[in-house]
């Protein structure tokens, strides 16, 4: 790539100096004849203002002193020839630049005055211009020539850079990232290395994820099938009696493991949300109060207070069954982590151009260090101190929101509990 910018800029520099050359070349010799020529004509005007008066002062050409005539000639380079009105004067010029002019005396024409330059005084100057003319354009392509190769080295060595850290990135080094003098470049270079360095982070954040996910599939797979596995094997050989308490332990963990299979299914339904939804107006106060009403009894038998209270007519252009889904999500999550006696608050606003939807209880809150992680897939913070979940539903309502368009955060004051805020634009009627 260097090679062809090179190859590029220094053509184009060459054919720039040579136009520039040529045109100089032309423009000085026109400059210099111009010049020349007024001068001839100058010189000649002069000698026949000078014949004038000789002509004057002798009453007629015979006797009359063209000396001062002759030497204003010879002072422009040129030889004098005077030519009477009544004759051919004293011969015709033979070859070279020729510059005439009028004798006039009292106002009669009485002859003319010629000035005869036998060589081209401007060839000369114009060979000096030229000879210095070529000279700049040598140094002009020299320049051009360094100025192409520092500029096309500039551009190419950084792409090259890039180049083999997007490779060495390919083949599997997730550490390879772009030099910070190329992700401090100003302009075209420096966008590219740090889109391509972030590219390389979210690469990286995902393969991280994915192992995480596998790693964690597996420990929720591998616990109620080891557990499966094991009585089955003892009811098999006869070592254990199938008693109702033993078949029902096997029941809940196959129920366990329909869970797993279930929130998988469900996270992989969110994922693809957005080329299924069913749009329509949909009234997220009223949706609220109705996802709150299905999950009250449950909550009564936790000993845990929930409510709803929200502003009528707050109607997003969304999926109802997917909207009721985000909204049991949250509301599960709380029933999972809440604790005897605390309380849950759903509360539907509109702010602004948003509709916004928040489930805030008094729980345990979340570690600051958890809150970036909770809708990430199967991130279940402190499940190895305190009863978890699969991970699963969190990440969930993080795809099903962005699939409507919208926005999801959480938050855990200082004073306790945790805040999910869930920000959805307004369907056009309503905004």
């Amino acid at each position: 790539m260097q090679q062809r910018l090179l190859a590029a800029f220094v053509l184009v520099a060459l054919t720039a100096v040579a136009v520039m050359t040529v045109l100089a070349l032309v423009g000085a010799q026109r400059g210099l004849s111009a010049q020349e020529q007024a001068a001839r004509d100058g010189a000649a005007s002069a000698a026949a203002q000078s014949a004038a008066n000789a002509y004057r002062a002798a009453g007629g050409w015979e006797g009359a002193d063209l000396a001062e005539a002759e030497a204003i000639a010879a002072d422009a380079g040129g030889r004098l020839v005077v030519r009477p009105s009544a004759s051919q004067g004293h011969g015709e010029p033979q070859g070279g630049a020729v510059s005439t002019a009028d004798v006039t005396v009292d106002g009669d024409v009485v002859g003319s005055v010629r000035l005869v330059f036998g060589g081209d005084s401007a060839s000369a100057a114009l060979r000096v211009a030229g000879t210095w003319i070529v000279i700049a354009a040598v140094i002009a392509v020299m320049v051009a020539i360094a100025a192409a190769w520092l500029v096309s080295r500039r551009i190419a060595l950084p792409l090259q850079r890039l180049a083999a850290m997007a490779r060495a990135f390919a083949a599997g080094d997730t550490s390879a990232r772009p030099e910070a003098r190329d992700l401090d470049a100003i302009g075209e270079v420096g966008d590219v290395a740090r889109a391509l360095d972030e590219t390389a982070d979210q690469l990286a954040r995902s393969d991280t994820a994915r192992r995480r996910m596998a790693a964690d599939l597996a420990h929720e797979l591998r616990t109620p099938l080891s557990v499966l596995q094991a009585e089955l094997e003892e009811l098999s050989d006869g070592y254990a009696d199938p008693t109702p308490e033993r078949l029902s332990a096997l029941h809940q963990q196959s129920l366990r493991l329909g869970r797993v299979v279930g929130d998988l299914a469900e996270l992989s339904a969110a994922e693809s949300a957005r080329m299924g939804l069913h749009r329509q107006p949909v009234d997220l106060a009223a949706l609220a109060r109705s996802a709150v009403d299905a999950v009250e009894a449950s909550f009564a038998a936790a000993d845990i207070t929930i409510g709803a209270h929200g502003q009528a007519h707050a109607v997003v252009l969304g999926d109802q069954d997917r909207l009721h889904q985000v909204v049991g999500n949250l509301l599960a999550n709380c029933l999972r982590y809440c604790r005897p006696g605390d309380s849950v608050e759903v509360s539907v606003d509109i702010e602004g151009q948003d509709a916004v939807l928040r489930v805030a209880d008094t729980g345990p809150g979340i570690r600051a260090d958890d809150l970036p992680h909770v809708f990430e897939r199967l991130w279940r913070g402190r499940a190895d101190v305190e009863p978890g979940g699969s991970g699963i539903g969190l990440a969930v309502v993080a795809e099903l929101v962005r699939a409507h368009g919208g926005t999801v955060e959480a938050a855990s004051p200082a004073a306790g509990g945790t805040v999910m805020t869930v920000r959805l634009p307004l369907a056009p009627v309503a905004a």
